[in-house]
């Protein structure tokens, strides 16, 4: 990671030994601290439950979905170029949040689509005032449940 932020040029900092830091330049050293920074706000990060994240993720994700499918059916102009712009900025925080789960993706997925369906169908009531029908209500036991036993299934 760090290699890839180092130009080829090398030029000495001049605050530092160069006998304790071989060939370290002054760009190398910068990435070094930001480093440093990303890793301990990531860090702080593993301390929340990864569930959190889920739910803000979904939250994010379906609200931003919402947004920009009320934009582009009841909207034109700056109206729907704003909307987009908001619901773009909510998919982004999802994409944000998701990845900042102290886990692996792949061990919570199931527990993600769960609560993908359960948010879905909470914000899809809030927003168009759709109530889930008989199906809806059938299959989303069924992700429900395969999500939690994707989750939770001692192997």
């Amino acid at each position: 990671m760090i290699g890839a932020l180092i130009l080829e040029e090398k030029k000495p900092c001049r605050n530092w030994n160069l006998e304790s830091i071989p060939q370290t330049t002054s760009l190398e050293i910068t990435s070094i601290i930001k480093l440093n920074k990303h890793t301990k706000m990531l860090n702080n990060s593993q301390n929340i439950h990864p569930f959190f994240f889920i739910l803000v993720a979904t939250i994010l994700e379906v609200s931003g979905d919402a947004i920009i499918r009320t934009s582009l059916y009841n909207h034109t102009g700056i109206a729907r170029v704003g909307l987009i712009l908001i619901g773009a900025i909510l998919l982004l925080g999802y994409g944000t949040s998701i990845n900042l789960a102290p886990v692996e993706f792949g061990e919570v997925v199931g527990l993600y689509i769960a609560t993908l369906f359960i948010v879905w169908q909470i914000i899809n009531f809030i927003a168009f005032r759709s109530v889930p029908t008989i199906p809806i209500i059938v299959g989303g036991t069924f992700i429900v449940v395969g999500g939690l036993i994707v989750s939770f299934w001692q192997k």
